[in-house]
């Protein structure tokens, strides 16, 4: 592993225009408002993966030394044992199909993993000519070489398949009630099915832990309704988490050209998507005329111009006390970590960008057990990064 140069985090952005809703309109506004600095260095644990994707962390107890996986999109899980990568890769994962946007999205452990020792994969499968999301379940067995699934079981595909390979979603969030959340992008292709009920297109989903429907899903017993859909209108949700202490369920979703979200998600509602949308196609055409509608939820921020969002945290943690509660995304387009300062009430306050010198597209941020931040850098030669107090 290597160590850059110590940092002290004071970068706040000047000028930058965002989002912050009220019941009926999202308000663009400018936050120029220093920061305390934050002194930290940035440790490399692992470089050359192919677009790692995702991190989990396993317990230290119960035979698992406190390992790490990392998804690699192309298909692999990876494993880190005492802060050094594995050289082979996990045996018994599934086919992945990976090509453009598409491939192994996700890892997560169970609740109750040191009890049971599952963990979930979301994926895209398929082909180029037909795929979709889907969520898997498997049994992690330890090894002295990293560790080898069993016991897999596919849960969820999403309905129906699409042709091309672009917006997947595939982040998972666990709520108290013993269910789960998973993000389904409209597929590029489909949007204008992300609003309606009789598709995944779009839509956020909520099962139990064993990928069983809740029976108090919003729209279970409505025809021409998938039961599994929590809330609808989305476009490309590359972001969600629940954060226990305000019972808050915290969703970003990658815009088009312009028009980055982030929600706050409660069951039945339509986010909007592509009806209502802060920004225009990448080709410059409108979208829509509409940014507001009745009966679409406003989102409480929106960025203007797009940061690319992707990877979600909200930091609870020791490590850093300045950051406790705040937000923290990926930014794949401008390279950085974006952090919004959360109030003790669930307000929206300032924002850094924060690890601007590695220079790099930013797939996934995480809190670890430790109280550090993990960044994942986008690409062929992607990083495992440390985020640790300055020395």
């Amino acid at each position: 592993m290597r160590f850059l140069t110590a940092i002290s985090a004071t970068a706040l952005i000047a000028g930058l225009s965002l989002g912050s809703a009220s019941a009926q309109s999202s308000v663009l506004i400018e936050d120029n408002i220093p920061a305390a600095p934050v002194n930290y260095e940035l440790e490399v644990l692992a470089e050359g993966l192919e677009s790692p994707y995702s991190v989990a962390f396993l317990p230290d107890e119960g035979g698992f030394d406190g390992d790490m996986l990392v998804v690699e999109k192309s298909g692999e899980l990876r494993v880190f044992r005492d802060d050094e990568l594995l050289p082979d890769p996990v045996e018994g994962t599934a086919p992945v199909h990976f090509n453009s946007q598409a491939g192994f999205l996700e890892v997560a452990l169970h609740p109750d993993f040191e009890e049971n020792s599952k963990i979930y994969l979301v994926y895209a499968h398929g082909d180029e000519r037909a795929n979709g999301t889907r969520l898997s379940m498997a049994t992690w067995v330890p090894t002295e070489t990293g560790g080898m699934l069993e016991d897999y079981e596919v849960l969820f595909t999403a309905d129906p398949l699409k042709q091309g390979s672009a917006h997947y979603g595939g982040r998972l969030a666990f709520l108290p009630d013993d269910t789960m959340l998973l993000t389904i992008g409209d597929g590029y292709t489909q949007k204008d099915r992300a609003p309606k009920l009789d598709n995944h297109f779009g839509k956020i989903i909520r099962l139990n832990l064993d990928g069983t429907v809740p029976d108090d899903n919003p729209f279970v017993g409505q025809d021409d309704a998938k039961p599994e859909i929590w809330s609808f209108g989305h476009r490309n949700p590359q972001g969600l988490i629940y954060d226990p202490a305000s019972d808050t369920v915290y969703e970003h979703e990658h815009g088009p050209k312009g028009g980055d979200e982030i929600n706050i998600i409660e069951p039945g509602n339509h986010y909007g998507w592509p009806v209502i949308t802060y920004g225009i196609d990448y080709s410059g055409a409108v979208i829509s005329p509409f940014k507001e509608m009745d009966g679409m939820e406003q989102p409480v921020m929106h960025f203007v111009p797009s940061i690319a969002p992707s990877g979600f945290t909200l930091y609870r943690g020791d490590k850093f006390p300045e950051w406790d509660g705040d937000l923290f995304i990926g930014a794949l387009a401008h390279e950085h970590v974006r952090r919004i300062d959360m109030g003790e009430d669930g307000s929206f306050g300032d924002q850094q960008e924060l690890f601007t010198e590695l220079g790099e597209r930013i797939r996934d941020v995480r809190t670890g057990p430790d109280g550090h931040l993990y960044v994942l850098t986008d690409g062929a030669n992607g990083k495992v990064i440390r985020v640790k107090p300055a020395r």
